[in-house]
């Protein structure tokens, strides 16, 4: 391990317990906020199942608040993207004048907000490749995959050196990413066609799309609007890479098949009553593709039907 950093996780649910407690097993001090399983984990303590090793924690650091967890090394922000603006008051108690903020949340153009909050040289962003669900309280079931892809928001090599230091040790495989932008539409290019389509099917998993073939075709038609318009984004932003369009719809898929019966996080909101984070994953991509005048029919359906689907909850 590089050095024992502190760390908060903000945001303690399926990905946020995970890949703390996989921070902790490494041997970092990893305080947790937890405002609604608080007293389960306190008896019971963190157990997780996972395809990289079980392991529990059976006396986690767990607060009720921010402020009872103090200022930190590291946060770790894993809130839903419903929950977004309650950012800036949760993190603040834990924010010093070094601190670095990972927000490791789904979507587009989260990072743009901590920046404003936090300044734009500490804040990082995350995408978590993983499959991954909570069962009962402070019971985690890691899946398969796990990969995190971190990138820095004013994209500088040497801050990411320092965000890769953090897991040295730990049982997670993180890569970095020269361009966070590009990183952010690649998530989307699987978030936008099979989480939403599982949603808009009425609630079924990944494998019922690729046994569909007029889904499988809706989720590759989807996929390479995403890549259009992110290509589009990326352009527009003045940075050199662009997604490969075949190369990333045939890993897509074949990563998909490898899932089984997977249920997305929005999937299980929809079917559970939930608040989706339709906003964040399909209306700021859908936003960005009407401003740079990249057609995407197909995106603006789906968006369409998820939005009519989320309103009122």
């Amino acid at each position: 391990m590089h050095k024992k950093e502190t760390v908060a996780v903000i945001g303690s649910g399926a990905v946020g317990s995970y890949y703390g407690g996989r921070l902790a097993e490494a041997g970092h001090d990893v305080r947790f906020l937890l405002r609604r399983d608080y007293h389960a984990v306190s008896h019971s303590g963190f157990n997780i199942t996972s395809s990289d090793g079980d392991f529990a924690l059976p006396r986690p650091s767990i607060f009720r608040t921010s402020e009872e967890i103090g200022k930190v090394d590291w946060i770790i922000c894993a809130l839903k993207a419903t929950a977004l603006y309650d950012g800036h008051r949760l993190l603040q108690p834990c924010v010093g004048k070094h601190t670095r903020i990972l927000v490791l949340m789904n979507g587009l153009g989260l990072e743009d907000h901590f920046a404003g909050w936090f300044g734009r040289e500490n804040i990082f962003g995350g995408m978590a490749f993983v499959c991954i669900n909570r069962g009962r309280p402070g019971n985690i079931h890691h899946l398969g995959y796990g990969r995190v892809t971190i990138g820095h928001y004013l994209d500088q090599p040497d801050e990411l050196e320092e965000a890769l230091a953090l897991w040295d040790g730990s049982k997670t495989d993180v890569v970095t990413a020269p361009s966070l932008l590009q990183a952010r539409w690649e998530k989307l290019c699987w978030n936008i066609p099979f989480s939403g389509l599982c949603v808009a099917g009425g609630g079924i998993t990944t494998d019922r799309i690729l046994a569909d073939h007029d889904l499988s075709l809706s989720a590759m038609a989807l996929m390479q609007e995403v890549i259009t318009a992110g290509n589009a984004d990326l352009k527009a932003h003045n940075e050199k890479g662009r997604i490969k369009g075949y190369a990333m719809i045939d890993r897509m898929f074949k990563q998909t098949a490898t899932m089984g019966d997977y249920r997305p996080s929005a999937m299980i909101d929809f079917v559970e009553g939930r608040a989706m984070e339709v906003e964040a994953i399909w209306g700021e991509p859908m936003k960005r593709a009407h401003a740079l005048k990249v057609d995407t029919p197909k995106l603006n359906l789906l968006t369409a039907i998820l939005r009519s689907l989320n309103r009122g909850r």
